[in-house]
């Protein structure tokens, strides 16, 4: 079977002794549960900076996937990282195009950086591995790596949202950005949201077709797109869940939050999330709701992220006021409204947070899918579960019908959700529960794998049956993933 080689900005090494570690999000847990399943390379930048760009890997085998990593350069991590990416992409494909930095350097760093990266890649390349990258970091790879004659299959998933064709018309430029795209075999988006808008772009901007295999056609070449929404790996979190350390932080968070309903929020620091409409909107049901204020505490976790970008200090100095103002208004001597936290925390200790909690509020204005609101699922109680809040603009929202959808913009959508779930008497919880558990779990990490990959190593000529498009049937991808997953099950029985 061939090799898997995994591309992207950061490589976190699988390491399945140490379930229980790991940040807020889903990137890194996604693919080492992948990684685990293919013999193959994780290859990405070490997150080090070096005086001057050399090339030189650093390489690893851990549970028998190779990791390797490449240092930048200080001018490569301005430019290509803090620049491009998170100054113009980032905000770009999130709707915020008052927060969004055109600068020719950032352009020109990002290019070079995935010029880099495909040189280094390029040794490591046998003649079947898959190439799969990943995030808007890399558009640009699959380019590069053409260029110096690699003919191997290359798959990209982009985990954030694409914008309205409108949107990306703004970007200097745009036109090279998508056409580096058309030199995948494979793109994958999280919801058919963002494939129309890819495909209107492609459409309306450049002209583009889709032929009769469901192939779009453009800049001379054509590829295969299609939805595939990434899931959580569900039944590693029912392990951690009922393990120790989620069971003393669930004990803990109940006797601290004794004769209050606690509600949580698990964001990283992010204008995208949505923290300060969910502050406001839980403000605003303060406000409504007099008798409820001793009653509930929403408890905030917030790791910080990119604090070097100057979108993020705002938002965090503005976060700290308005936290300061709410709390000022609603608190007692013995209570107080909202806990506010910035830092991080293992996945096996928000396992036991979000099972303590009665209810999620999961606000993003933008987000490609959000796993956050999948785990908080995953982690209830069947007996006694919590309501789900969630935003109609995460990517979750088309999978997850049964959660509270609201518009984050709407204080008193919020206010009402949160008066409603916590009032939500137990027959309709576990009704509402039951069937998200029910997706969580069928469309969970291992089918989101399975199917893309699937998708990837169908051959170039192999006709209108492996065509994958927005109209193919799910039905084909399962049987496809389950032939994958039959091949590695032999190949697992031969090595034994």
């Amino acid at each position: 079977m061939s090799r898997l080689i995994v591309v992207s900005n950061r490589v976190n090494p699988p390491n399945p002794a140490a379930d229980g570690e790991g940040s807020v999000g889903g990137l890194a847990m996604a693919l080492a549960a992948a990684l685990r399943e293919y013999s193959g390379i994780w290859f990405g930048w070490s997150g080090k900076t070096t005086a001057e760009f050399t090339g030189q890997l650093s390489m690893q085998k851990i549970e028998g996937v190779t990791v390797a990593t490449v240092d930048l350069e200080e001018t490569d991590y301005q430019e290509y990282y803090n620049g491009y990416a998170n100054k113009t992409l980032w905000p770009l494909f999130h709707y915020r195009v008052d927060l969004t930095a055109y600068d020719r350097s950032f352009g020109e760093g990002y290019d070079r950086v995935n010029k880099r990266f495909a040189e280094t890649l390029l040794p490591l390349i046998e003649p079947d591995d898959i190439i799969w990258v990943h995030d808007y970091h890399l558009i640009p790879l699959a380019r590069e790596l053409r260029r110096m004659g690699v003919t191997n299959r290359i798959g990209f998933f982009l985990h954030i949202p694409w914008p309205a064709h409108q949107l990306v018309v703004t970007l200097p430029r745009h036109r090279q950005l998508v056409e580096a795209l058309f030199h995948y075999d494979l793109l994958g988006f999280q919801t058919e949201e963002s494939l129309h808008a890819f495909e209107g772009y492609v459409f309306n901007e450049v002209h583009g077709s889709k032929n009769e295999l469901g192939e779009l056609q453009a800049f001379g070449h054509k590829l295969h797109a299609s939805a595939f929404p990434i899931g959580i790996d569900a039944e590693d979190f029912a392990k951690i869940v009922t393990g120790d350390t989620a069971r003393k932080v669930y004990d803990r968070m109940m006797a601290h939050s004794v004769f209050r309903k606690m509600v949580v929020g698990v964001d990283r620091l992010d204008y995208s999330k949505g923290l300060e409409e969910r502050l406001i909107g839980y403000e605003r049901f303060l406000h409504d709701h007099p008798d409820l204020v001793r009653e509930t505490m929403l408890l905030q976790i917030a790791p910080i992220s990119r604090d070097e970008v100057e979108a993020y200090q705002d938002l965090r100095g503005r976060l700290d006021g308005l936290i300061g103002r709410i709390n000022g208004a609603y608190a007692e001597m013995d209570s107080t409204p909202i806990r506010y936290v910035n830092r991080s925390y293992r996945r096996d200790e928000l396992a036991g947070v979000y099972r303590a909690s009665k209810a999620a509020l999961v606000t993003p204005l933008r987000d490609g899918m959000n796993l956050v609101a999948k785990e908080y699922v995953a982690a209830q109680d069947p007996e006694d579960p919590g309501v789900l809040i969630l935003s109609r603009f995460a990517g979750a929202a088309r999978q997850m019908k049964d959660a509270l959808i609201i518009n984050p913009n709407s204080p008193e959508e919020i206010s009402d959700a949160l008066e409603r779930a916590l009032s939500m008497d137990l027959a309709e919880r576990k009704r509402r529960w039951e069937a998200l558990f029910d997706n969580v779990t069928r469309e969970d990490v291992t089918a989101w794998r399975d199917k893309f990959v699937a998708a990837l190593s169908a051959r170039p000529d192999a006709g209108a049956a492996h065509a994958v498009d927005s109209k193919t049937p799910v039905q084909s991808l399962d049987v496809a993933a389950k032939k994958l997953r039959a091949q590695q099950a032999e190949a697992k029985a031969m090595r034994a």
